[in-house]
């Protein structure tokens, strides 16, 4: 069975719930990525920030990303995966929360992201189709 783990981006780097969302941008842009795990002072995942949040949420309504925080924009418990679940729960996930990216968590750890891309990759052929409309007919996350 090919796991979350087995196929997931490791090593990856979280925003700080203290950091504005100017630092956030800034971290998006040199990893070069469109959205990052939000962890708390104990390195703990706390939600997820997107680019699109950053644009939609703050700067289309004027709000300051030099001073609105990342835990601003956090909201509700973040969906994950657990790192050892198969790559099919893993498409259960995105599917039936619309969402495009599962941060992967041992235990209490992050230990990486998987993403649609990912997932993509590693299914057969005709469940793919299905994936990117599942995904693509839910709200943007």
């Amino acid at each position: 069975m090919t796991t979350a783990r087995d196929i997931m981006t490791g090593g990856a780097e979280c925003a700080s719930e203290n950091d504005s969302l100017v630092d956030a941008a800034r971290k998006l842009r040199d990893l070069d990525v469109g959205a990052l795990p939000i962890c708390g002072d104990d390195n703990r995942l706390q939600g997820m920030i997107t680019d699109r949040d950053i644009v939609v949420r703050c700067l289309a309504d004027g709000g300051d990303p030099n001073s609105v925080k990342v835990s601003e924009l956090a909201e509700g418990e973040p969906v994950t995966i657990g790192a050892d679940d198969s790559v099919e729960e893993a498409l259960r996930t995105m599917s039936e929360h619309g969402v495009r990216r599962l941060p992967v968590i041992d235990g209490h750890d992050l230990v990486g992201v998987l993403s649609q891309a990912d997932v993509a990759k590693n299914l057969p052929e005709g469940s793919v189709g299905d994936l990117v409309e599942a995904i693509s007919s839910a709200p943007a996350n």
